[in-house]
């Protein structure tokens, strides 16, 4: 299940990164490798203080009419895709970076959309 939300989440943000000149993709550039620079434990107890019923994302969860994230599969996966994601997200930028403005494969219709978008 990670993998599959890390490529979905993963490939178009590493795109947007390679290729955009918004002014807030230092900032996104610099939340994605923060799990790199962060301890592992550091980054636990900022995902339970996040994830937790009293938290901003697990109170909101909780108040919406679900189960406590913490300690449960979905908190996992959350906890898991935010890990692991500068190791899908820099490769691909960079993989990206390489290919030049315009993705093989693309249709122009789909390049064009994706243009628009980000």
């Amino acid at each position: 299940m990670t993998t599959v939300i890390l490529l979905i989440i993963g490939s178009p943000l590493a795109w947007w990164l390679a290729h955009s000149r918004h002014w807030s993709r230092n900032w996104v550039e610099a939340m994605v490798a923060l799990p790199l620079v962060l301890p592992p434990t550091v980054l636990g107890f900022y995902l339970l203080i996040t994830l937790g019923p009293h938290g901003p994302v697990g109170g909101l969860w909780t108040w919406l009419g679900g189960k406590q994230l913490t300690f449960s599969f979905p908190g996992l996966v959350i906890g898991s895709v935010a890990f692991s994601l500068p190791f899908v997200v820099q490769p691909l930028q960079n993989a990206f970076a390489g290919l030049g403005t315009r993705p093989p494969g693309f249709l122009p219709w789909c390049y064009r959309w994706l243009g628009r978008v980000l």
